[in-house]
């Protein structure tokens, strides 16, 4: 039995992204011990996964915040601690980023990461024992997978199997969409006043918009005042909000981790894209799914009301 490392931080659709990774290497080492190295936002969301072991919860978010703390030193002292104290077989470090090379270097165990041709920061890759080529034009999912197996010793095949069950994790019987309208990047943002027109369209069913900053609660806020058949939940953590979009009938969002999300649940969505491109970072999932948009040229109202029309 070996002990593996991952590391992927954030964000959220980074993280969504790495979850088949982790679910094929559990079908290829199933006595494995596989530990999981995320931000903590992220850490409830990552338990969900049946394939991993244990979660390892850093605060580099917090931290950065706070950096000339006395606190958050000690914090990120006694961290550095908890990571160096297992040894591990393998460490994989999927996220390619400076930090997070960093933070590999404070487990101990061999190393494995993308090569200087095949990471966003190129110094990060000199911080891995073990370096691998992996295309910068893949998908995440499959870059996440790709990695994973030639550190594991196995190709990866087949769709990819986020495990996340979507028939577990609903708690709803009432029938609703959800909107994910928010995004830290505005370029991403589609107007209010296309969710508003949208959700008079869909006036027979509830509408939950959900938000994770306070410039979103207000946001959300705005839309839902304009339908009667709107409502704003309270801020949740993740596993909760995984059981929220669980049970939507369908989902309509932007580029944000959240959409990414309902794609691993299976949940029937239409995404939004106005600000990236989905050739990398589309959503990828088992149920009905419509793509629309490109970074510069976001769909009309017109396109995405028909698209949701077509999954109802």
């Amino acid at each position: 039995m070996a002990d593996i490392l991952f590391i992927k931080t954030s964000s959220l659709g980074d993280v969504i992204h790495h979850m088949p990774a982790l679910t094929e290497a559990r079908r290829h080492r199933p006595d494995d011990r596989l530990v999981w190295l995320v931000e903590e936002a992220f850490a409830p969301l990552v338990r969900l996964h049946p394939a991993v072991d244990d979660v390892l919860p850093v605060a580099w978010r917090r931290w950065r915040k706070a950096l000339f703390s006395a606190d958050t030193w000690r914090e990120i002292v006694a961290r550095k601690r908890q990571i160096g104290a297992s040894r591990y077989d393998l460490v994989i470090d999927t996220q390619g980023l400076l930090r997070t090379g960093i933070i590999s270097r404070m487990a101990r165990g061999a190393r494995h990461g993308y090569d200087r041709h095949s990471i966003k920061e190129t110094l990060a890759s000199s911080f891995y024992d073990v370096r691998h080529r992996v295309g910068r034009e893949l998908h995440a999912v499959d870059r996440n997978r790709i990695l994973t197996g030639l550190a594991l010793g196995y190709e990866p095949q087949g769709a990819p199997d986020f495990g996340l069950a979507r028939a577990t994790l609903s708690t709803s019987g009432a029938k609703y969409a959800v909107f994910l309208h928010a995004t830290a990047q505005a370029q991403k943002q589609w107007p209010e006043e296309n969710w508003i027109a949208l959700g008079k369209t869909f006036s027979g069913i509830n509408i939950v918009l959900p938000w994770g900053s306070e410039d979103e609660r207000l946001r959300s806020e705005r839309i839902a005042a304009a339908l009667p058949n709107a409502r704003v939940p309270a801020r949740q953590p993740l596993d909760k909000v995984a059981g929220l979009i669980a049970g939507a009938a369908f989902v309509v969002g932007v580029d944000t981790g959240l959409l990414h999300l309902a794609a691993a649940l299976g949940v029937p969505l239409v995404a939004i894209f106005a600000g990236s491109q989905p050739s990398l970072t589309k959503p990828v999932g088992k149920g009905l799914l419509t793509v629309l948009g490109a970074h510069g040229a976001p769909p009309s109202l017109d396109e995405v009301r028909a698209a949701v029309e077509r999954l109802t």
